[in-house]
């Protein structure tokens, strides 16, 4: 449906005016954004007459709420919507942070290893590629990333899913992009098309990979080691797990832990001794 360009009265505003409004806060906002989020439920704007959306200041201010909870916070709609419902999120006074986001610098700082190791990673897979969020120096050694870097430094609440168009945002892939590394098996979605807290990260650091000029077929490459990594992992804890008693359950979870730090530290020294040459100079 086609939208007034300007209001029709000055008690309200039109669509393309609350984008002008936006737009210095939010550059990638577009008037599709704004549809998109009415079509989700999050906005509900009156209508004229004729069917033209008719926005208010408290309309603004939850749009400039939501949008801020998006990159800010990180928080997919389906989150910011419930919390919105509950009034956990106050459009009119945001004091606080919404739970359920862990911010990795601040809760890891003072406990994040370097050599590679698992520390606070959800789960003993996270650490077969712990070593693609460091980097490494010319002093060999491997840094945690930083708050803010683009490679990932905060995770989804356990059991958020989101579809493409929020993993995009989240990530700074573009669609191309996003369609690229799935083409290429690097990203995985569900079977209903959404996509976990695993696959954030892993288009988090694609994207800084697509950014530094590595192709997302050659990102493939370390799709298909971990899967080679994992299977032989597998395969070690497998006689462990054919027990099936909580005691070798529970040792198989040990091991694979073992496993899976082990090979996030051997890849990164050898990592190391192969570039050594080019930064040392």
């Amino acid at each position: 449906m086609p939208e007034e360009s300007t209001a029709t009265t000055s008690s309200h505003l039109s669509i393309g005016e609350v984008l002008g409004l936006l737009l210095e806060e939010f550059p990638d906002i577009t008037i599709s954004k704004i549809r998109f989020l009415e079509s989700q439920g999050l906005i509900e704007p009156e209508r004229t007459a004729s069917g033209y959306r008719k926005f208010y200041e408290p309309d603004v201010e939850l749009l400039r709420c939501i949008l801020r909870e998006q990159k800010d916070n990180f928080l997919p709609l389906k989150v910011i919507k419930d919390r919105l419902d509950t009034g956990e999120i106050d459009p009119t006074n945001e004091t606080q942070r919404p739970a359920g986001l862990v911010n990795v610098a601040d809760d890891q700082t003072a406990g994040t290893p370097v050599d590679g190791s698992l520390g606070a990673s959800r789960h003993p897979a996270a650490a077969s590629n712990a070593n693609t969020n460091h980097s490494v120096s010319s002093g060999g050694a491997a840094h945690p990333p930083q708050a803010g870097d683009d490679t990932g430094d905060f995770h989804l609440p356990s059991g958020v899913v989101l579809d493409a168009a929020e993993i995009c945002s989240m990530s700074g892939l573009s669609n191309e992009q996003l369609e690229q590394v799935r083409s290429y098996g690097v990203i995985v979605p569900a079977d209903d098309g959404t996509f976990d807290e695993d696959a954030l990260e892993i288009a988090r650091i694609a994207k800084r990979f697509l950014t530094l000029g590595v192709d997302a077929r050659h990102i493939r490459g370390w799709k298909v080691a971990a899967d080679r990594e994992a299977g032989l992992f597998e395969q070690v804890i497998q006689p462990l797990l054919r027990q099936r008693n909580p005691e070798s359950n529970e040792h198989a979870v040990a091991q694979l832990t073992e496993l899976a730090t082990l090979g996030g530290q051997l890849r990164g020294a050898m990592m190391r001794t192969l570039l050594r040459r080019h930064l040392e100079h």
